[in-house]
């Protein structure tokens, strides 16, 4: 069968951006954010061990840039929003 060869390449061109945009969904491995009200004592290290498998530094970091914090100091009743 003779094909045209721009009709070839615009049917190339359609799957490898078919293809790109399918590779480039995003994961749904992650949920979605949460809440969590801050309680006496909390530190980021304990919200971050509590909820997030290993080592909870990238945690404590997530959570500082979800939220706009720059300090790790927190108070009784602040609401965060943790990473899925």
């Amino acid at each position: 069968m003779f094909v045209p060869k721009p009709v070839a390449l615009l049917v190339i061109s359609l799957l490898v951006v078919f293809v790109a945009l399918y590779a480039a969904r995003p994961t749904r491995s992650a949920g979605p954010d949460t809440r969590y009200v801050v309680q006496p004592g909390d530190t980021l290290w304990t919200i971050a061990s509590g909820r997030y498998d290993g080592d909870p530094r990238q945690a404590i970091w997530r959570i500082k840039e979800l939220n706009g914090l720059e300090s790790s100091s927190l108070a009784p009743g602040l609401v965060l929003r943790l990473p899925g």
